[in-house]
Formats: C-alpha cells, structure tokens, sequence
C-alpha cells in the first residue's frame, strides 16, 4: 500500500509542473534541443570480437567449487542502441546486445553459446510543455560518484556477463528494468518518478554456464515492486542538489546527490544514501534461503540484526589542459565485511569436511557481485582518462580501487586506438593485487588481458 500511495501522489505532482529538464540523459531525444536532421531514427550499431585470457591462483584458502573459472573466452557480439521519432511527441527507444561466445569448459555447440541481451525497450512521450512519460524496460541511472553509486538503487542483479570492470561501462551495458517513468521539470528544478512492478519471483545468482539464451531475465530486474522519486533544486548557479526517496518494501531509503565547480577545472562531488538494513553477509544469507541455495545453518556467523547503514562516495575530479581528466574518490560501505567478517570467512573451512561449505562461502562473495556493492567497507577509487593521448585517436584509460582494510587492489587499463571512423583496436588488462587473507588477493584471477576489434556502422 505505502508504494502504491507514493506512485499516485508522484504522479499528480509530475502532471501538475512544466517546464525544461536538467538531467538530460533520460529524456527523449525529441525533447533534446538539437537542430532538425532527415532522419527520424538515431542509431549505435557496431559489431566487436574479443578474445580474453586469465590468470587462474590454486592457492586459494577457501576452494572453489566446480566449474572452475574459464581460462580463455571468445565473443563475438552485435550491439544496438535505436532511437525511432514516430510523431512529434512520440518515440520509441531500443537497446540490446546479441552474443555469440565460447569459453573453456563449455563444449560447441551449446545453447551457451548464443544469447541476447535485452537492456531497454520503452516509449517516449512529451506534453510539449515539460511533462514526460516513458514505459517498458528502461536503465535507469543515478548518481554522480564514479567508482560506486549509492543512490544507484536499479544497479542490483542488472549486469549480465561484462566485458570490463570499468564502473562507468557496467552502468550502460546493464539490463535495465520494466517501468512507468514519469517526469516534470521547470526552470528551477525537476521532479521524477519511476514505478517497477514485480513481474517474476526471486531467482538464485546465474552462473555463465546456466545462462539464458533468448530471456529476458525478469527474475532480476523485476522480482520486486520498486518505486523511486527524486528530485532536483537549483539552489544557485553551478549548485543544484539532488534529493532521492527509493523504496522496494522492506527497504525504504534516502539519497542525495550534490556537485559544485571550483573554477574550470575541479569539480567537487558527494554521493550519500542511508536505511534500515542487514549487513552484506546477513543479506547473502537471507536471499540464499529464499532461492534455496544456502541451507537453514549460515556459512559465517551472521546476526540477523537491520540497522540505519550509510553508503558514501566522496570525490574531487580535475581536467589537464593536455585533456587527461582524473577523479579521486573515497568510498563508504556501512554493510560491507568488517575485519570480523573476513576473519569468519576465511577461517570457516579450517577442520571442515563439509563439501559444499566453499559454495556456501562464495555464494556470499558472488551475491555482492550481483548486487554491485562492494565487499569493502572503506576503499579509494582512482580513475584518469586521456583522449588523443600521445598520438591522434589513442584513448588511454585506467583505475585503481583499493581496499582501506588490507590494501588490496583491482586495477585495470585500458588502451582504444581509431584506425578510421569505421574500425577500432582496443586492449585491456585487469590486476588483482593483494594478500591471500585480503578482498582482491583471495579472488580466483590474479590477471585478465583482452583483446578487442571493433567495427562501426
């Protein structure tokens, strides 16, 4: 009842305001201001083949359980982004992926090995007097942090089989969720409004051999009724916080996100949300008995206690004049593992003859995973980014997120060269830095190296 009073009282606010919208990556292209073309579609399309190898450890303290990590994974996948402008005030929007792949351990051919991907498909509609409605599945974006989002709220269970661990590249190739989004904005502000119904029931975490071929997935995006208003204010000029409500029923919270310049070249931001919740270990073990993987008796000792827990992501961002922009960030996780936790994780397998006791384990590390929250209660995120590095056409990119408790790290660099408008060439290489009792040292891959072509049309 208390989503549905909330998805009325949004709506008759967002009908009742007009005017022109600030966050302009989610309104229709209509709306944009851009000058007439020809055409009446917008259109991404290319076509890339890639080629990774890992780096496995054997050394781990808890074992995996089987199927062990592909060493070596070939894709070759077709990536569609559409927009249609069927009237003046009517559109239509798609954004999908087709992958056809193969990895070691999964025998060719296998209906592992094509699958599509369905990330947006939804409509558009304008008043014309800053009113806007959309509906059918759409990614819905939030916040202004770059290595972790907590206002984020439809990130959980959205990303299907990245090829990066770019936070910034999760956040577009994810399946976005069914919705009706409504919008108002006006000279001063905006106010926005987003149902999700639950149309599936609570799935267990996939793994990439139990993937769908042809699905949309619904289990993870839609298996919770989810409801979300935000809204912007411009205090003053370059100054204009965002105020967040998100609730999925047992888990109402707050958010806000804020950004201020400080001459041209630095810009400040703040990213926090706050409510009631378990710890990350709790949450694992809670959703691991409703989908049936975990047994009644938790892996870890776990307190089943909710508390109000804080998420922060606190960042400066700073441009070069020779174009390499760079962005430091500190993270908060209030439910991450404390130095408790990862003491009780490790430890758990010591004089065990319990064979599925590391499936239970790594269920824990795997549900953060499918949730996009870190394991980390404290980490330090860097990033930079240089186009035309060097030479003409040569983009370099590069970010390291370390974890504060035991000073492990996950670094990733990437290099894309244009050989024309048409054709790419790209590389990437992820290290997994750390002690074997720490965050990113205990994880299965000490390296990953890819190899990318990419063909435009």
């Amino acid at each position: 009842m208390r989503i549905v009073a909330i998805a009325a009282l949004s709506l008759i606010a967002c009908d009742s305001i007009v005017c022109a919208d600030p966050d302009l990556d989610r309104l229709p292209p209509a709306a944009e201001q851009q000058p007439d073309v020809s055409s009446s579609v917008t259109s991404n399309l290319y076509v890339q083949s890639d080629l990774s190898l890992s780096a496995l450890r054997d050394n781990l303290i808890v074992p995996l359980p089987p199927p062990a990590p592909p060493r070596w994974e070939a894709r070759l996948f077709l990536d569609a982004r559409f927009n249609w402008e069927l009237s003046d005030d009517l559109g239509f929007a798609y954004s999908g992926r087709l992958n056809l792949r193969s990895e070691s351990g999964i025998p060719f051919p296998n209906h592992e090995d094509i699958r599509s991907d369905l990330r947006e498909a939804y409509l558009t509609w304008q008043s014309g007097s800053g009113f806007f409605l959309e509906l059918g599945r759409i990614n819905l974006k939030s916040g202004v942090a770059e290595g972790f989002n907590p206002t984020d709220y439809f990130k959980t269970r959205a990303v299907v089989e990245p090829t990066s661990a770019d936070p910034t590249v999760l956040r577009e190739d994810r399946l976005g969720s069914a919705m009706l989004l409504a919008q108002a904005v006006w000279s001063a502000g905006s106010l926005t409004f987003a149902f999700a119904p639950k149309l599936a029931s609570l799935s267990a975490p996939y793994l990439n051999t139990n993937l769908p071929s042809f699905d949309p997935m619904l289990d993870r995006t839609n298996a919770r009724a989810r409801v979300i208003v935000k809204t912007s204010v411009d205090v003053f000029e370059d100054f204009n916080p965002e105020f967040l409500f998100y609730d999925e029923g047992e888990r109402p919270r707050l958010g806000l996100n804020v950004t201020k310049g400080f001459g041209h070249t630095i810009v400040g931001y703040l990213e926090w949300s706050g409510g009631n919740r378990a710890d990350l270990a709790d949450d694992a073990f809670t959703d691991g008995i409703r989908t049936g993987v975990l047994p009644p008796s938790s892996p870890i000792p776990v307190s089943n206690v909710r508390g109000f827990a804080n998420d922060l992501a606190m960042g400066v961002s700073y441009s070069t004049k020779i174009g390499v922009n760079f962005d430091l960030e500190y993270d908060y996780h209030q439910a991450g593992f404390s130095s408790v936790e990862w003491r009780d994780w490790f430890d758990a397998t010591k004089g065990s003859a319990d064979p599925l006791l590391p499936g239970e384990l790594w269920f824990i590390r795997g549900y953060a995973a499918d949730q996009q929250e870190p394991m980390a209660r404290n980490s330090l995120f860097l990033r930079a980014d240089w186009r035309n590095a060097l030479i003409r056409d040569l983009t370099l990119t590069g970010f390291v997120d370390s974890d504060l408790h035991d000073g492990s790290d996950v670094a990733q660099f990437t290099a894309d060269y244009y050989l024309s408008r048409q054709w790419t060439v790209g590389a990437l290489v992820d290290v997994y830095c750390g002690g074997r009792r720490s965050d990113f040292g205990s994880l299965p891959q000490s390296g990953i190296v890819l190899a990318k072509l990419t063909r435009y049309f």
